[in-house]
C-alpha cells in the first residue's frame, strides 16, 4: 500500500472508532436519564409507562398502609393539588412518615398506581426538591388566592401594566 492509502484507511478507522465509542455513550446516558415530577404533571400530562421517572412531594397523612407480614407499603404523595398512590416493596429510610417529603423513584402503571423501585425522605427540615417545592408553592398561593377572592391573573395583568 502506499503512505497515502495507508493514512486514509487509518483516518477512516479512527473516525468509526470513534464514532462507535460515542454511539455507546449516548445510548448508555439516554438509558440512565431519569425525569423529576410532581404529581400534578404526572395527572396533567402523559408520562411514559415503559420508563423510569421521580416523583416527588409529601407522604400525604393517613394514606400510609403496610401489608401484613410483607415489607410492601402503600402511601399517596402530594403536591397539595394532586396525589399519586404509590406502591413500595422494601426497607424505608428511617426519616420516612406522613407529612414527609420524599422522591421516590419508579414506574406508573396505567392504572394510575406508582410502583417505587427507591424511596429516598429528605435529610433535613429544610430540603425539598426545587421542583416539588415549586409546586407546593404554586399550590398554597392558589388555595390562598381562591380563599380571598382574589384572581391572580387581574393582579397580574395590572402589575405588569403598572396600574
Amino acid at each position: 500500500m502506499k503512505p497515502r492509502s495507508k493514512r486514509l484507511v487509518l483516518i477512516g478507522t479512527i473516525i468509526v472508532a470513534f464514532s462507535v465509542a460515542v454511539t455507546l455513550v449516548l445510548n448508555a446516558f439516554q438509558e440512565n436519564l431519569v425525569f423529576f415530577h410532581t404529581p400534578t404533571e404526572v395527572k396533567e400530562r402523559s408520562v411514559p409507562f415503559d420508563r423510569t421517572i421521580r416523583i416527588g412531594g409529601l407522604v400525604e397523612k393517613g394514606t400510609f398502609k403496610r401489608e401484613e407480614e410483607t415489607t410492601t407499603v402503600m402511601f399517596n404523595v402530594t403536591d397539595g393539588e394532586s396525589s399519586i398512590p404509590v406502591s413500595y416493596t422494601g426497607i424505608l429510610p428511617d426519616l420516612f412518615r406522613e407529612g414527609q417529603g420524599i422522591v421516590a423513584e419508579g414506574k406508573l402503571l396505567t392504572s394510575g398506581l406508582f410502583v417505587a423501585s427507591h424511596v429516598f425522605a429528605k435529610h433535613d427540615e429544610t430540603y425539598m426538591p426545587p421542583e416539588a417545592a415549586e409546586a407546593l408553592k404554586r399550590a398554597e398561593e392558589a388555595k390562598e388566592n381562591s380563599e380571598t377572592g382574589i384572581d391572580v391573573d387581574s393582579v397580574s395583568k395590572s402589575a405588569v401594566k403598572g396600574e
